[in-house]
């Protein structure tokens, strides 16, 4: 194998058949939208088809009219996040793809519900732009989306492909494709953590060419998990030890089930203290997706499943957590915990709850995940003093922030030693914000110059197509 643009090298292209091109429609040092193309051999498999939460309508789509959809043989998507899959409906059914579309069991069966919130949030905001597809259209897009198990491998048009643990959130996966011999591995988004209930990313074990991963956190390094639970609950705890109210920006459904079982595990060690404090998840999912969680534990970690063995009841079958469907809901006394949609803060219960809460210091606003760039969530972690809000004026920010990650992404070592693990002679970086993936592409490049692992790192802008040739 021999790799078309590597370093300031290019080797001459003998057949353009030869050509492999991967081109990020989407998550091209950006974080959102993500949609990765891959052409070799007359095939084309689209990786992900995204919406970006920073954006708005058309705008917040791929850049999918750069590859003719009926040239499109296969559409894989690695999990249930907006970001990866909101705009796959719109795909199927406002553009010419006839491809197959992938996905497995846990993510079909929660995206379709995903989807549905985000077009009920996007009709009812205070924007101009009204939801990409219909209610209808949703439910003609989920018919025609296909099911895969992790290590079952599937050929289509002579695309070999299998899906692997990815351990991000409930059904993820990652996609090694083989085409003529060639193998690409595509992580999504991905995690190798230890939590209370998922699978954590697995190494498929074979020879790979290509790697794309993400590159979200760049270079920067995760507290132990320990050490971010004990913060995350004294910070908690603190806050309605003073009588204020805690607010934790969620997404209905993923890494939101994760703070709810150490929530539901920290009252239940400390009920003497903490039993009169409600906790509150209000989502117009919440319900459904509790449900969903409950019908798919057994796709989960051993951990959970040996809970739900020995105690005979399901885990997602919370006793301190009320789930609710809106605001009105919820007494506007405190003290109170309230996990709330959605998690950048940029509409919806969340947005209200900041508003009304913000402008006294008793309270507190625990950010628990990744921040979009150009989302409210992120300018508040770059130290705001006031809040724009939705119907005019200023809201002073006086409140406790606090930002403790539990985001489901790799860190910067984590995703190291993947691709040390890994060893492809190709790494393509997507899905990070542009400084933070130059500077991992720098590290990388640096760290094997001159050893025995020969790395091409490339970090496509969207758009931009990676070139390699394999004879």
């Amino acid at each position: 194998m021999a790799s078309a643009l590597h370093g300031e090298q290019v080797i001459p292209i003998e057949d353009k058949d030869d050509l492999l091109r991967i081109t990020p429609l989407g998550a091209g040092r950006e974080v959102g939208r993500s949609c990765i193309v891959l052409q070799y051999k007359g095939k084309t498999i689209m990786l992900d088809c995204g919406l970006h939460a920073g954006h708005e309508g058309i705008n917040s789509l791929p850049f999918i009219d750069m590859v003719e959809p009926e040239t499109v043989d296969l559409l894989l998507v690695t999990h249930f996040h907006i970001d990866h899959a909101a705009a796959v409906p719109y795909y199927l059914e406002k553009t010419p793809f006839r491809g197959r579309t992938f996905m497995t069991r846990p993510t079909k069966g929660v995206f379709r519900w995903l989807a549905t919130d985000y077009i009920r949030v996007t009709n009812s905001s205070n924007s101009d732009s009204s939801a990409l597809y219909t209610e209808a259209e949703l439910i003609s897009a989920h018919a025609k989306i296909e099911e895969i198990d992790v290590h079952q491998q599937v050929e289509v048009n002579g695309i070999k492909f299998t899906a692997y643990n990815a351990g991000h959130v409930l059904g993820a996966a990652m996609f090694l494709i083989e085409i003529a011999g060639v193998k690409i591995l595509y992580t999504g988004d991905y995690s190798r953590e230890e939590d209370r209930h998922l699978i954590p990313a697995e190494n498929p074990g074979v020879t790979v060419d290509v790697l794309i991963t993400e590159s979200t956190y760049g270079l920067h390094n995760h507290e132990p998990r320990a050490d971010r639970e004990r913060s995350f609950t004294k910070q908690v705890r603190d806050v309605v030890r003073r009588r204020g109210n805690c607010l934790l920006p969620v997404t209905a459904l993923g890494r939101t089930q994760e703070l709810l079982l150490i929530l539901e595990e920290y009252w239940s060690r400390n009920v003497n203290d903490l039993d009169n404090v409600p906790i509150y998840f209000i989502s117009a999912l919440g319900k459904t997706g509790t449900r969903l969680y409950q019908k798919y534990v057994m796709d989960m970690s051993q951990r959970i499943q040996r809970q739900l063995s020995r105690t005979g009841r399901n885990p997602f079958d919370f006793r301190y957590i009320k789930t609710r469907t809106g605001l009105s809901e919820v007494p506007d006394a405190g003290p109170c915990v309230v996990l709330a949609t959605p998690g950048m803060l940029q509409s919806g219960v969340s947005r209200q709850l900041l508003e009304r809460w913000a402008p006294r210091p008793e309270n507190g606003l625990i950010i628990t995940g990744y921040s979009v760039e150009g989302t409210i969530a992120r300018e508040i972690n770059n130290s705001m003093e006031e809040i724009q809000a939705l119907k005019g004026g200023k809201i002073p920010l006086r409140m406790m922030v606090s930002n403790i990650s539990f985001s489901a992404h790799v860190d910067g070592a984590q995703n190291c030693a993947f691709i040390d693990e890994i060893r492809a002679p190709v790494v393509i970086l997507v899905h990070g914000e542009e400084n933070t993936m130059m500077r991992l592409r720098a590290n990388l490049v640096d760290k094997y110059k001159g050893s025995n692992y020969e790395l091409a790192v490339h970090a496509p802008r969207r758009g931009e197509a990676v070139e390699l040739h394999f004879r």
